[in-house]
């Protein structure tokens, strides 16, 4: 009885110390305002944040033209042959079966749509999946249900649940954020490349933030990139979700990144290392004289 007391007296206590460094590492970073987070009966994209997400909303709006004017076209045409070749304006129906003209048509037209489709998205999927030089690496694990966050290069990581209502406004979010404001957050640099490695640890998972354009599936034993970059000016805070259904708290795992100067991000790696036992960024040697 003695000893389970005593660990869960010490579980408690290094709960209470993680919380508490967690905290002092967030409280850093100040007088963000939410720039990325899904609007109230909303129904077009989020504003793009970076030239990944820029593209695709080129894409995605050179694609709806096109596919109206498709509709538009067929639509037409079922109305002229409502129209003109119904039973009482047309009683004779005409028998052919062929005719080639038409068939040569409908068979090239659609390749050049396709093709013309694919001139302009392939260069959008190669600048996706040709990953620049990171200046900044960090690991994403998604894990039933919640998300882990490994920052590779200075050997430190957190884990990043959803607030609860009541725990809203001691973070700084109203009751506006509840399911997209975590505990913690991804904490990244303006004007740098960001390259995120997505897995997952039991199940598939995706890590998807509508405004960086940036949606990767986290598959266990499978390391997966994507990258990003958020132009300077665009300091805030971005949310994002799991995308793919991962079980029956799939819906409780959002995602929070917080984008900030690099004056900024260099205050908060600091404190962000001694809250989480990172490698110390630079380290003075004694000397012996």
């Amino acid at each position: 009885m003695r000893l389970n007391s005593y660990v869960a007296g010490l579980a408690a206590a290094i709960v209470a110390t993680l919380t508490a460094g967690a905290a002092a590492a967030q409280a850093t970073i100040e007088g963000l305002t939410i720039k990325g987070a899904p609007v109230q009966g909303g129904m077009g994209l989020q504003p793009a944040i970076g030239e990944v997400a820029e593209d695709l909303h080129f894409l995605d709006g050179l694609l709806l033209v096109i596919i109206t004017a498709i509709s538009l076209f067929v639509l037409a045409l079922i109305v002229v042959v409502v129209v003109r070749f119904n039973r009482r304006v047309n009683p004779n129906p005409a028998r052919f079966t062929h005719n080639q003209p038409l068939e040569v048509a409908w068979t090239v037209i659609p390749i050049i749509i396709l093709v013309f489709i694919g001139a302009f998205s392939l260069p959008v999927l190669f600048k996706q999946l040709e990953i620049p030089e990171g200046d900044v690496t960090i690991k994403v694990t998604g894990y039933q249900w919640y998300w882990g966050y490994d920052y590779v290069d200075d050997g430190f990581g957190f884990a990043s649940f959803m607030l609860q209502r009541d725990q809203l406004e001691e973070h700084g979010y109203s009751q506006d954020e509840f399911l997209l404001a975590t505990d913690t957050a991804m904490v990244i640099p303006t004007g740098q490349n960001i390259v995120v490695q997505v897995t997952g640890a039991d199940v598939i998972h995706s890590w998807f933030l509508p405004a960086f354009g940036v949606k990767q599936d986290g598959i266990p034993g499978r390391l997966a990139e994507k990258w990003f970059n958020v132009p300077e000016g665009e300091e805030g805070i971005y949310f994002g979700q799991c995308t793919e259904l991962c079980g029956k708290d799939h819906a409780y795992m959002p995602i929070t990144v917080k984008a900030v100067t690099q004056d900024e991000y260099e205050q908060w790696l600091e404190s962000a290392q001694e809250a989480y036992a990172g490698v110390p960024r630079s380290f003075d040697v004694a000397s012996n004289d």
